[in-house]
């Protein structure tokens, strides 16, 4: 398994907006600025609950993917899930196997 600080480190950095905001008796001032900045954190890597993922997809010349790195969530739609899995058939048996033919692999 990659760590995640390296996993990090391969998704590359991107240009992040920034803004900082003071307050004080007086004045409200908001600093705002650009700042280079890993594009998926080590740290958002680490923390990712089940059915969340973190990737980079490839392109090619004709068909060039602006925003190649993404993270994501898996959203199961259960009802849909189980009338699938209601509708699904047994497999016929292809050949018999027992022990015997598995061990000395004689198929």
């Amino acid at each position: 398994m990659i760590p995640p600080s390296k996993l990090s480190e391969r998704f590359g950095k991107i240009m992040q907006d920034r803004a900082s905001y003071s307050i004080n008796r007086t004045d409200t001032s908001i600093d705002r600025s650009k700042q280079f900045d890993t594009a998926i954190s080590a740290s958002k890597i680490s923390a990712l609950s089940s059915g969340e993922f973190v990737g980079m997809v490839a392109d090619n010349p004709q068909h060039k993917i602006e925003l190649k790195t993404f993270y994501c969530e898996i959203i199961n739609y259960n009802k849909a899930l189980q009338q699938e899995q209601e509708a699904y058939q047994e497999m016929p048996v292809f050949r018999a196997l027992d022990s015997f033919m598995v061990q000395c692999n004689c198929l």
